[in-house]
């Protein structure tokens, strides 16, 4: 049942009055169930990361376009994501409040620019939602030995996400022990695996890492571009972190908790990939079939090679459990993200998408979700939509880091905004929050360039250019509304609120 909650509706015990007070000061009432602690804020990033999903979106592509050699690209993107991590850590300390990116900025730059920080972010959170599902499907078809089909994948990714809809919508608590279980058994296995592919099972020589196997021909006979199109691909793996701060209004203590979960679901995540990338190149058998394009999946023929056909369903259902949980963390931090934007009235039907429901839930914006999610695998019934889909996901995520380092750089500079939470690191913080809007502003720019590499081959012009030209439409939209609607005079003002010099002066 939907209702709107009024601040006196959660148990008593359930939040702590020092995280109620500072969500005041920041102008709302607790209405979500604080019941996570710090390893529960780590779990939501954790499993939407997901090492196992990360790599799998990652390897075949990093070594076709680059060869073994583009796992050396992983440590840079990671350093790189670092430097975001810094700025997020800060506002997170700050403003421990759901819906990071829109709430940031709102505090930061101002409503206008918020509005257009929050709409790339929902439409970045909700491809990456239906991404995930559609993904999923031929590991799930392929644990009961059924060939797919267009028409069957979108039928599957269907379910998959009302699954995850109903986990959702039954509270924090049922969400927190369901991923849980599933990153304990995604972390066990991404260990035990990767460190018996490279102790028991390597087969190739270690110079192999160096070694492009002649894939820059793809990119014109170029090294250095085809490396530049392999970091673009390493990014795709380094996303999600961003749902620890999304459950911030459900977590313990969270000014303190929320920044470092951050940090500790990256960089656990970043090094199990880190570690099953280089594994999996050095036990492949034949790494040349990879970079031919003959073998699509590295990983699975790295391991069954190595353990035997013995591990093909156990390995297919710690594919299935990483998934899942990763579904389930994507989806839940994307309906926060809308429950926080709706509640300030700058969404159509706000009312609905900004309730909760008995159990604390954001229930309007689970809904949603799903809807969207459902509405957007109608593309997978043509596969160079469903492409260009994917391919926004990551591109609008990067899209919205930028946005969130440059809003924080524009105010440190005019003297706007001074990190004042737990975590302040004076002109240090600066210097790094100046890096982060180079790295983030050259890794939106080589994800999103137009490359024919990494299309599908004889993909038509316009999924080529899907990055860009989705990136542009999401933004040109974002401005129409904003200039039609003006979501940005619903905003309610106060002393939590990004404050120009010109404005304090009147």
């Amino acid at each position: 049942m939907i209702e709107n909650q009024s601040p006196g509706s959660i148990p008593a015990g359930e939040g702590t009055a020092d995280d109620d007070a500072r969500l005041r000061e920041l102008g709302y009432e607790q209405r979500l169930s604080r019941r996570l602690g710090v390893f529960g804020s780590v779990a939501m990033g954790f499993a939407t990361i997901s090492p196992v999903v990360g790599l799998y979106a990652v390897a075949v592509v990093g070594t076709v376009v680059a060869g073994p050699a583009w796992v050396w690209t992983l440590p840079v993107c990671l350093l790189g994501q670092c430097l975001l991590l810094t700025v997020y850590s800060e506002l997170a300390s700050q403003f421990p409040i759901a819906g990071g990116p829109y709430q940031w900025t709102r505090r930061l730059i101002g409503p206008s620019y918020a509005w257009l920080t929050g709409w790339v972010s929902l439409c970045g959170y909700l491809a990456a939602n239906t991404t995930i599902a559609y993904l999923s499907t031929p590991w799930i078809l392929g644990l009961f030995e059924i060939t797919p089909s267009p028409r069957l994948q979108v039928a599957v990714a269907a379910a998959f996400i009302l699954v995850c809809s109903v986990v959702n919508s039954s509270g924090i608590d049922v969400l927190r022990r369901v991923l849980n279980v599933g990153i304990a058994a995604e972390a066990l296995a991404s260990v035990g695996v990767g460190v018996a592919l490279l102790l028991a099972f390597r087969t190739q020589p270690w110079s192999l890492l160096t070694d492009t196997m002649g894939a820059e021909a793809l990119s014109g006979g170029s090294v250095f571009a085809a490396m530049l199109a392999a970091l673009a691909v390493g990014g795709w793996a380094f996303i999600g972190f961003d749902a620890t701060t999304m459950s911030s209004e459900e977590t313990r203590n969270a000014a303190r908790h929320v920044p470092r979960a951050i940090w500790w679901a990256l960089l656990s995540v970043g090094g199990l990939v880190i570690l099953n990338a280089f594994a999996t190149v050095l036990a492949h058998p034949d790494p040349a079939a990879v970079v031919a394009g003959k073998d699509v999946d590295p990983v699975t023929t790295a391991v069954l090679t190595s353990f035997g056909d013995w591990s093909a369903k156990p390995f297919l259902c710690v594919v299935i459990v990483a998934f899942l949980a990763c579904g389930l963390a994507a989806q839940g931090a994307s309906a926060r993200a809308v429950y926080s934007v709706a509640r300030d009235g700058v969404l159509p039907a706000a009312r609905f998408l900004s309730s909760v429901n008995r159990r604390h839930a954001p229930i309007g914006g689970t809904i949603a979700v799903t809807l969207v999610g459902w509405a957007g695998l109608l593309l997978a019934l043509d596969s160079s939509a469903i492409g260009s889909l994917i391919t926004f996901g990551t591109a609008g995520l990067y899209m919205v880091f930028f946005l969130v380092a440059l809003a924080a750089l524009v105010s440190r500079v005019r003297g706007t905004w001074t990190p004042a939470g737990h975590i302040r690191l004076g002109t240090a913080g600066t210097v790094i929050n100046a890096l982060a809007v180079v790295w983030l502003g050259f890794q939106f720019v080589n994800i999103t360039w137009p490359r024919t590499v990494l299309a599908p081959p004889g993909a038509p012009w316009y999924q080529i250019w899907a990055a860009p030209l989705v990136s542009a439409g999401v933004l040109i939209l974002g401005l129409l509304y904003l200039v039609i609607a003006r979501p940005q005079d619903r905003v309610r003002t106060g002393s939590a609120f990004a404050t120009r010099p010109a404005e304090a002066a009147q």
